[in-house]
């Protein structure tokens, strides 16, 4: 699939997608908040991204939207909720038509290219780009564990109790996270007692 936004610039895209959170921060009100929400989803559209797809960079978030939409509700007003809300469907929806318009190696090869100048200041581009894959690939992981929790809490019939969830969840994320982490040693990787 090549649409425009496919053939864009990863460079660009990303200039734009980090706009659109300087955007979310200085347009205060509902009206620009839902304005640049539509403006995302036209992005969407016009990206030809499908429907699952953007449902599935929604979903993690879509708890997080709900409750902060509540909080801001209760001490701020319904006004100030719709602002929230949108404003972080806005950018999560956005970073999803990045990700689904740009190979991989290509959004790595940016951040490469972005963080080079600041090498002088002690930071690797490289590392930069592999902590950048680790987070790409990490999310889905942790989905498809918090997935494997539930569906062990329910054939253990303890349905939706949060502890049968949130606990074993936690668990398996951080020893997720120990097993990268040892792996990441053990090659060397980020060890600079070497250079």
């Amino acid at each position: 699939m090549t649409t425009t936004l496919h053939r864009a610039p990863v460079p660009a895209k990303l200039a734009v997608l980090a706009g659109l959170g300087v955007a979310t921060v200085v347009l205060p009100g509902p009206v620009p908040a839902m304005l640049l929400l539509a403006g995302v989803i036209a992005a969407a559209a016009v990206a030809q991204v499908p429907r699952r797809v953007a449902l599935a960079g929604l979903r993690p978030v879509a708890m997080v939207v709900l409750a902060l939409g509540a909080v801001q509700w209760w001490q701020r007003g319904w006004l100030t909720a719709v602002e929230a809300m949108s404003d972080l469907t806005a950018l999560v929806l956005a970073a999803t038509v990045v990700l689904a318009t740009t190979p991989v190696d290509d959004l790595l090869d940016a951040v490469v290219r972005g963080v080079r100048p600041l090498r002088r200041v002690g930071l690797d581009p490289e590392l930069t780009a592999l902590a950048v894959m680790l987070m790409l690939r990490t999310v889905p992981a942790l989905l498809d564990l918090v997935a494997e929790v539930r569906d062990a809490a329910r054939a253990r019939g303890l349905g939706r109790h949060p502890r049968a969830l949130l606990v074993p969840a936690a668990i398996r994320t951080v020893a997720r996270a120990r097993l990268v982490g040892d792996a990441l040693v053990a090659r060397g990787i980020g060890d600079t007692t070497d250079r």
